[in-house]
């Protein structure tokens, strides 16, 4: 019988062997840090989207502070189960529907937007566009800002898209419309107009059909899914979420994102 001395390096090393076996390092587990790992057990107690968030994170280099951060804001349920407003299924080939369908939230988290109580799409549209960085980090990786009110001179008007991104793996630009309100069927052709003239205007031959996408503040389900049926372009529907509401006389007193910016440059 071994000494019962010996009895902690006989545990000890037949797990240090497993530790140092190639198939652990290759593992989800292993691809991820310790403190990654501390995050999950604290946040996140479903085994299921906790593997999730794992192949997530390595997937797309995400830190620990942003893994934090997108668990707070649900992003398993408003990236996978939630349920989808497009017509990519009819209108793109399967392998792109799928990962475009996979892309979309719904809805979008723009926490980081501080809107006037009366705020309009320009209002909200500027501090999206004045803060790109956390922007994209909500849309997700691929995504490549292009422009803000992007012209087009069509007939004799002047038409102006709200932003226009490029998806560098769905090799496609999106056209992204902008509503501070629920949405309204008209929506959908005037979106519908924007990606026509993009493909015309900005799509090379090596690029995929551009993309649609209409961000509101609410949305009747069913009426979207009638308003995208017809068009041959593909579409989709999500709602969005600021922050609460400033009220004016309080936003007067608070430094606006300019001035901040202008702070931290001066550091």
């Amino acid at each position: 019988m071994k000494n019962l001395d010996d009895l902690p390096s006989l545990i000890v090393q037949p797990l240090v062997a497993q530790l140092e076996d190639s198939t652990f390092y290759d593992s989800v587990l292993a691809g991820i840090s310790w403190s990654h790992h501390v995050i999950l057990l604290d946040k996140e107690p479903h085994l299921g989207r906790r593997l999730w968030y794992m192949h997530h994170a390595i997937e797309f280099g995400i830190g620990r502070n942003v893994l934090a951060m997108q668990i707070d804001s649900g992003l398993f349920e408003r990236q996978v189960t939630a349920k989808k407003i497009t017509n990519f299924s009819r209108t793109l080939p399967p392998a792109q529907s799928d990962f475009a369908n996979y892309l979309l939230k719904d809805p979008y988290i723009f926490d980081f937007v501080q809107a006037k109580e009366k705020a309009d799409e320009r209002n909200i549209e500027e501090q999206l566009a004045s803060q790109v960085t956390k922007f994209l980090l909500e849309l997700g990786k691929g995504f490549a800002f292009v422009a803000r009110q992007m012209h087009f001179q069509i007939g004799d008007g002047d038409f102006y898209a709200d932003l226009v991104f490029y998806h560098v793996k769905l090799k496609c630009y999106i056209i992204v419309e902008l509503k501070a309100r629920e949405f309204r069927p008209g929506d959908a052709s005037q979106l519908n107009f924007y990606v026509n003239v993009a493909n015309d205007f900005l799509k090379s031959a090596d690029d995929n059909e551009t993309i649609g996408l209409l961000l509101c503040k609410g949305k009747n389900e069913l009426v979207a899914e009638y308003s995208l049926k017809g068009f041959s372009n593909a579409l989709g529907v999500s709602d969005y979420q600021i922050s609460k509401a400033i009220p004016e006389e309080l936003k007067s007193e608070l430094p606006q994102i300019e001035e901040i910016e202008e702070e931290f440059r001066e550091q």
